[in-house]
């Protein structure tokens, strides 16, 4: 399988006063194309810091992240640009990802304007994301606070996909939803996943969740990956301690 994201003994050093600590401790991993990777532990675990250490919206204090072979570990600028054609994510509250003085169809059609695409064009890609993610065209005059949750966040996956990226990094993406606006959410990002070819690193404390959805699994504590492998290998026969525990508190 061709490997589309290489993290290689990354880590970042948050400090506090004249203290400092490892929000994320040395980790390495790989993400293949057209893989679900996840990524499971408790809040403070450094689940989402693994995020945004890939997306770049804070930076390592060492180690190095590869995208697609290259290099983006101090990327800027630019150059930092063209990284997130290629990743997106796609956050917990939808909600609050939108800006609420501007309708759906702006948002969706926001990282093509900066690219400077023919507005007709833009209006006719942005209907055809919202009814890839079982929106109906309307949908683009719609505020934040006029729809659901489940609905705004295929609005928000409507946005993610615009660039066309390789990466979607999931976090916690469906834990603000009902049970069955999560179970709709992950057929979209399954069947999405089909016919783009696309791969997800799926961040979620919801072990069940993450059984379902994830091809292979990681699991953090303190900064540190303490266990990872094929995901019902890893729920059902765990090794860690630690994962031993996450299991039974959830099981």
């Amino acid at each position: 399988m061709e490997t589309v994201l290489q993290i290689k003994d990354l880590s970042k050093v948050f400090h506090q006063g004249k203290n400092e600590f490892y929000g994320v401790d040395h980790i390495s991993f790989e993400l293949m194309k057209n893989q679900i990777l996840g990524i499971v532990g408790e809040s403070g675990s450094g689940k989402s810091t693994v995020a945004k250490l890939i997306t770049r919206l804070i930076d390592a204090s060492s180690g190095t992240i590869i995208l697609e072979g290259q290099d983006i570990t101090a990327l800027k600028g630019s150059r930092l640009r063209e990284v997130y054609s290629k990743i997106q994510m796609v956050f917990q509250t939808p909600m609050s990802s939108f800006d609420p003085r501007r309708t759906l169809g702006d948002g969706i059609g926001e990282s093509l304007r900066n690219k400077k695409i023919p507005k007709s064009q833009i209006s006719k890609r942005v209907e055809e994301l919202l009814l890839q993610c079982g929106l109906t065209a309307e949908f683009a005059q719609r505020y934040p606070h006029e729809v659901s949750g489940g609905e705004c966040q295929r609005a928000a996956i409507a946005r993610a996909l615009a660039n066309d990226p390789e990466i979607l990094i999931l976090d916690e993406a469906t834990s603000a939803l009902d049970v069955t606006v999560q179970k709709q959410i992950l057929d979209l990002l399954q069947e999405l996943q089909k016919k783009r070819g696309l791969s997800y690193l799926f961040i979620c404390h919801n072990l069940a969740l993450v059984q379902e959805f994830c091809d292979e699994i990681i699991v953090m504590y303190d900064g540190k990956i303490v266990e990872s492998g094929k995901t019902d290998e890893v729920i059902g026969h765990p090794q860690a301690e630690y994962t031993k525990r996450l299991i039974e508190a959830i099981f």
